[in-house]
């Protein structure tokens, strides 16, 4: 017996099917990055909604809190100094000094905005 002629007539169904095979594993390969995409979007929009409910921290521009500061402005937080460079230039050794800062630049607390009274009892 002689087979040879369902080489013809089955090998474009084989290649059909491998082809789609190629064409499902493709789009469930972009489903699935689409997918990935919109749950990280989600996320992102969560944390920002997040943030935007806070009230904005009054930091100083050396990044430390308004209570390292006192009424004068100065700031009492000491931070990691470099004392030593290397031939590169590179920091070897630090030291634990006063922060330098001088004034306190971030948002007004709430407690110190001066407003009138909204009612008038006379």
């Amino acid at each position: 017996m002689h087979w040879w002629y369902l080489y013809f007539l089955a090998g474009p169904a084989l290649y059909a099917g491998s082809r789609a095979r190629r064409v499902v594993r493709t789009a469930l390969k972009t489903r699935h990055q689409r997918k990935l995409a919109l749950i990280e979007a989600r996320r992102e929009e969560r944390l920002a909604l997040e943030t935007a409910d806070r009230p904005p921290a009054p930091v100083c521009g050396c990044e430390h809190h308004l209570a390292k500061h006192d009424k004068q402005g100065r700031c009492h937080e000491e931070v990691r100094t470099a004392v030593a460079w290397d031939a590169d230039d590179r920091p070897v050794r630090y030291e634990a000094r006063q922060c330098a800062c001088q004034q306190y630049v971030g948002p007004q607390p709430l407690s110190q905005v001066y407003a009138d009274e909204l009612t008038d009892l006379a």
